[in-house]
Parts: C-alpha cells; sequence; structure tokens
C-alpha cells in the first residue's frame, strides 16, 4: 500500500518543523482538538502536508467555499502527485431549492443544473477511500449534506476477472441496480453499452472505459480504451466497477422504504383532514431512514482513525453550524403546507452536534481562530515566521478628515513604485463613489461588489496582478482568502465604525493582504481608535516583534514573493455558482413584514460571523429598507 511523500523543492523552514511537531505529537498523543494559528503567507497548506507525511492517515480537508476548495486541492497535489488527492464540492452549476412562502402563497420549484465534471470526481474521491489509505480528500461543506450508505455503496460493486465465467445477461442487471444506464448510442459516463460479445461500461469516476469481450459465458479480456476514440490503453487481469450514483439501494430496503412512505402518507393525510386542512391534504396526497436519525455523508467513508483539518475555521465552523437550521427552516414550511412529508426532514445535512461525533482528531487552521476553537483547542500551535522572512506589514492610524486627498497620493506614491493596492469601505454606495472618483483622477480601479460571480472576481483580481488594473475597491477583500504578492498598500476606511464589518478578526485578516510584499502597509482612515483596532494593532506589532528577532537572529533579509500569476479562471469556472439575488415584496402584511426582518437580521448575523460582508451588507440595506416600508 503506497504512503503519503511530500514531492517539493524546499523543506520546512522558520517555525514550521516546530509547528509539524507539535501537531503530529498532538496526534500522536490522542488529543482530539488542535488548532494551528498560521499568519497569511507563513505556508500553512505545506505545514499541514508534512503533518499529513508524518501521521500517514486518511485526511479530510474542509473549506468554507468551492473556489478555496480548487486552490488547496491543486497545492496538495502537487505536494502529493503519487497519493489520492481528491476534490468533493457539490455537483450543482446551480440550484434553486424547493421552498414555499406563505405570506405570499408562493412555491418556488426545485431547480438545478448539475456538473458532470463535479460529480465525476465526487465519486473517484469516494472510491478512492475505499480502495487506498494514501487518500486526502478536499471538500466543500458540502461533505456534511447526505450521501449514500457506504455499507451498502461497498456491496454493490462488481468485480469482473479474465477467464472466469459470468452470465452477461446478469452482469448487465448488477450494472442497473448500480444505476448505470445502457445506452447504445451515446456512450457517456455512467452508461454502458453492448455489441455482440462485446460489452462497454464508462465508470461515473472516470475518464476512460473498460471493455469487456466475452466468449460465450467467459470473460476472455477486459481492456481499457479511450471512449472518443475507441483506442486501446491497455489490458487488465480484473477490473472493480463502482456504482454511478452514491444512493444505491437494494430492492429489499426499497420495498421496505416504499411502505413505509405509504403508511406514513396515510397518517398526515387523515391528520391534515382532521385539522381541516383540505388543501394541503389533498396537495400532499397528490405529490407523493428511521426518523430523525444521522444521515450518512462523505464522513462516514473515511475510516475510524481518519484526519481532519478544518481550513480558515473562523469562516468555516459558522457554516457548518448554519446549514442544519437553514435546511430545517426551509423544510419545516414544506412539511406544514403539505408540500413533502415530515421524513423530508431527514434528507438534510449534519447538525452540529452530529458533526462532533464525526470528528475523530481535527486540526483548526486560521490567522484568527474563533472562539469555538479557543475553548476546545487542546494544543495551540502558532506560526508567524514566513520562510521568506515577510514581516506583518507596519499599520498606521489617519484621521477622516482629508481621506480621499491623502488616499490619492498613498495610491499614487505606490503606482509610481509598480505596486498595488486594496481598499476596503463599509457600504456599496462608498465603494461606488470612491471607484469613480479614483477613475476621474487617472487611477486605473475597479470596484468588487456582490454581484460579480465567482468567476469574474477571480479574472479582477489576476488582472489586478498583471496590472490591468491598479487599485481594487470592495466590502469584503477577504473572500477568495487572496494571495496578492503585488499588494503593498491595504486602506480600511471607516476603521473606528465598530461592527461585524470593523471585528477584530475581519482586522486582522484585512491587515494581513499586506503581508506578502516587502513594503506591506495599512492605513486605517479613523477619528479614535476601538478596542478592536486596538486589539488588531496590537496582534500584528506582536508577530512582527517576533519575525523581526527571528530575523535578526538567523541573519535573514525579507524577500518578496515572486508568484507566477496562474489563469485558474478555467478551474473557477467549473466550481462557480450562479447568485441568487434576494427578493422582498412590498405588499407583504406589517406581522409577517416584522418576522421577515427578524429573520433576515438572523441571517445577517450569521453572514457576518461567517465574514461573509458583502452577503451581510446586503442584507443589512434590505432590513433598512422594510424597516422604512414598516414604519412607512
Amino acid at each position: 500500500m503506497p504512503e503519503f511523500e511530500i514531492v517539493a523543492d524546499f523543506k520546512p523552514t522558520g517555525d514550521q518543523p516546530d509547528a509539524i511537531a507539535k501537531a503530529v505529537a498532538g496526534v500522536d498523543e490522542g488529543l482530539r482538538h488542535q488548532a494551528l494559528l498560521g499568519v497569511t503567507g507563513s505556508g500553512k497548506t505545506f505545514t499541514m502536508a508534512n503533518i499529513v507525511e508524518k501521521v500517514q492517515r486518511p485526511t479530510l480537508v474542509i473549506a468554507h467555499n468551492k473556489t478555496l476548495a480548487a486552490q488547496l486541492a491543486t497545492e496538495f497535489k502537487e505536494f502529493f502527485p503519487k497519493n489520492a488527492v481528491e476534490y468533493f464540492v457539490s455537483y450543482y452549476n446551480y440550484y434553486q431549492p424547493e421552498a414555499y412562502v406563505p405570506r405570499t402563497d408562493t412555491y418556488i420549484e426545485k431547480d438545478s443544473d448539475i456538473n458532470e465534471e463535479l460529480d465525476k470526481l465526487r465519486h473517484a474521491a469516494t472510491r478512492s477511500l475505499l480502495t487506498r489509505r494514501d487518500t486526502l480528500i478536499v471538500a466543500s461543506v458540502s461533505c456534511i449534506f447526505g450521501l449514500g450508505s457506504p455499507e451498502e455503496y461497498q456491496s454493490f460493486v462488481a468485480y469482473v476477472r479474465k477467464g472466469e465465467i459470468r452470465n452477461r445477461r446478469l452482469l448487465m442487471r448488477q450494472l442497473v441496480d448500480m444505476q448505470y444506464e445502457r445506452n447504445d448510442m451515446d456512450f457517456a459516463r455512467g452508461n454502458f453499452r453492448v455489441r455482440g460479445d462485446t460489452m462497454e461500461i464508462l465508470p461515473a469516476y472516470e475518464e476512460l472505459g473498460i471493455r469487456i469481450e466475452f466468449w460465450g459465458d467467459e470473460v476472455e479480456r477486459i481492456v481499457v480504451v479511450d471512449p472518443l476514440t475507441g483506442e486501446l490503453l491497455g489490458e487488465r487481469d480484473d477490473i472493480e466497477i463502482y456504482p454511478a450514483k452514491h444512493f444505491v439501494t437494494s430492492q429489499e430496503k426499497m420495498n421496505l422504504a416504499i411502505q413505509d412512505i405509504e403508511v406514513e402518507m396515510e397518517e398526515c393525510v387523515r391528520r391534515l383532514k382532521e385539522e381541516g386542512k383540505l388543501l394541503e391534504a389533498e396537495r400532499l396526497g397528490s405529490r407523493t431512514r428511521a426518523a430523525g436519525s444521522t444521515p450518512y455523508t462523505l464522513m462516514d467513508y473515511f475510516p475510524e482513525d481518519y484526519l481532519l483539518f478544518v481550513d480558515e475555521s473562523h469562516m468555516t465552523l459558522p457554516q457548518i453550524r448554519g446549514m442544519y437550521r437553514g435546511d430545517q427552516s426551509r423544510k419545516e414550511t414544506l412539511v406544514e403546507f403539505g408540500f413533502r412529508l415530515p421524513s423530508a426532514l431527514d434528507n438534510r445535512p449534519l447538525n452540529f452536534e452530529e458533526f462532533q461525533e464525526h470528528v475523530n482528531q481535527v486540526v483548526y487552521v486560521s490567522a484568527t481562530p474563533g472562539p469555538y476553537e479557543h475553548e476546545h483547542s487542546q494544543s495551540f500551535i502558532e506560526q508567524v515566521i514566513r520562510p521568506t522572512g515577510l514581516l506583518d506589514p507596519e499599520v498606521e492610524v489617519k484621521p477622516t478628515t482629508g481621506q480621499i486627498d491623502d488616499l490619492l497620493y498613498q495610491i499614487r506614491e505606490r503606482v509610481a513604485k509598480g505596486q498595488r493596492c486594496l481598499i476596503t469601505t463599509l457600504t456599496k454606495r462608498m465603494s461606488e463613489e470612491l471607484a469613480d472618483y479614483l477613475r476621474e483622477m487617472g487611477v486605473k480601479v475597479h470596484y468588487l461588489h456582490s454581484e460579480i460571480d465567482t468567476l469574474e472576481r477571480s479574472e479582477i483580481l489576476r488582472d489586478l496582478r498583471l496590472g490591468v488594473y491598479d487599485v481594487v475597491v470592495g466590502i469584503n477583500l477577504l473572500r477568495e482568502g487572496i494571495d496578492l504578492p503585488e499588494v503593498s498598500l491595504v486602506a480600511i476606511l471607516d476603521a473606528d465604525k465598530e461592527g461585524y464589518l470593523r471585528s477584530l478578526t475581519a482586522l486582522v485578516q484585512t491587515i494581513g493582504r499586506a503581508s506578502r510584499h516587502v513594503e506591506g502597509s495599512v492605513i486605517m482612515y479613523a477619528d479614535r481608535v476601538t478596542d478592536s483596532m486596538r486589539q488588531a494593532i496590537d496582534e500584528t506589532y506582536r508577530r512582527r516583534t517576533i519575525q523581526e528577532a527571528y530575523n535578526r537572529e538567523h541573519g535573514i533579509t525579507p524577500q518578496g514573493i515572486r508568484k507566477n500569476v496562474r489563469d485558474i479562471t478555467e478551474r473557477v469556472r467549473a466550481v462557480a455558482e450562479q447568485a441568487t439575488p434576494y427578493i422582498t415584496h412590498d405588499d407583504i402584511p406589517k406581522d409577517d413584514l416584522t418576522r421577515l426582518i427578524k429573520d433576515l437580521e438572523a441571517q445577517m448575523k450569521m453572514a457576518s460571523r461567517a465574514l461573509e460582508f458583502e452577503k451581510a451588507a446586503l442584507l443589512r440595506d434590505q432590513i433598512v429598507d422594510l424597516r422604512k416600508v414598516l414604519v412607512g
């Protein structure tokens, strides 16, 4: 069985060796929760890779969005070219969940578009987990959503060996039970076709097809083929074929489930009729696991001794916590009004308590670990030295009087040196007006706002690095974990406006955007120093002091990062989802309007905890508009 083996031109440096040793010791001692506080640019991904190589365990890395997961998967593939590094995210290009809005009697049907490539990668991930221990899977929060039972999935695997006696008709029936479709014309993923004594299968998890040649009922030859050209690429003595769908069920269980669903439907229809809800009873009657049991997820496919990394844990953990509540709230309405049976509530993600139960040993990775990590971590590991010797940026506080003129001067000073700038504001309007003004002043600027989708955001940030733009203005400059070595200035406007956009975590993360440049600096424009500002400045100064002392001791001169501008837009295009707009209604009754405002406030707080500032700001603006309607 192959083992994890890092292939890299460099070795751990700075405080990476110490961080790796402490984390590995914690895993060996059986510590369940550890935290790795790694500053921006300190090589946290390389540290994680070294921990994996040392402990030699199947590993799950959870990131808070598809784009970051794709970036991490690419890096881990470079570190572990000989091992199984897989990518597991939602397979939807677009997903509109089913919903019902009672106040307007509006039913929204489920609508979705599945990305076949992402579905193939999901199948490749589960197959790797079931066949080899040197498997590392980078996943989004999609990994806590329901997946078929690993035991059922594995029980459906078809094993075919050269020279064995195998009834061809029974093999075809077995493939159909595994959710493969026979299609003699379109040889697509998840299909099989039969031509004479030859059967060809294109597995759900592979690029290449399998050709099985029979002589009567004897398997005469097993060949790997190119599904497009038909070229023979090699022979095999045996082959394992895994199901085409993760949700596969034996006929016995299917029959039992159908009986249970029919009984449940009859009981619900009778209850609705007794309550006088005749419309709902009729609706349910025409539409149509043990209740409350924990769903199977990707985490169930891992062996008991697996290792978990939660990347950017300050954002990922709140997202995991919020998934269950949002899903249940939507489905409870569908059940109450007769669109779904109560069992629909069990088609759900893990709640946070169940997620915790699925954790064996975990390392939370973040530059700013949140309260949960501080409370639960039995070992807290710092990694503040950058291999390049780069220091945390200097932070300066300036008054708001004349801030735009000063900002323009600072920008021109950086642009003259071929450097780039990021500016973060509090509101969409302020960002737009500032971008327009800078453009009038001859600055190459782009406004990064919430309506821009994932793909276009990546293109804008790539163009910033290439010099198409010198400045990017926005509300949330943290969403992608931006890696921009050319940025030497980060300007924070209204830094003293205490709130989720200017919290300690947000400020420390924003300051980190300037830490990849040898001349990195941060200017906070404010008329007073808030507690969050003071703590962020103190923490930055503490780290900088440690870094300076290390550099002096080891004779290190800080070196700027020279990093090729990799065009990741094709990869991002594969994982980007269409944005779903938030909709308000002007004709909502006042009681419902009050409830809607409370619901939006809860969503806003959840978004702010996850540092999704643009979403939070959008919700905040909606709340303001709805309050005007309420009082007007």
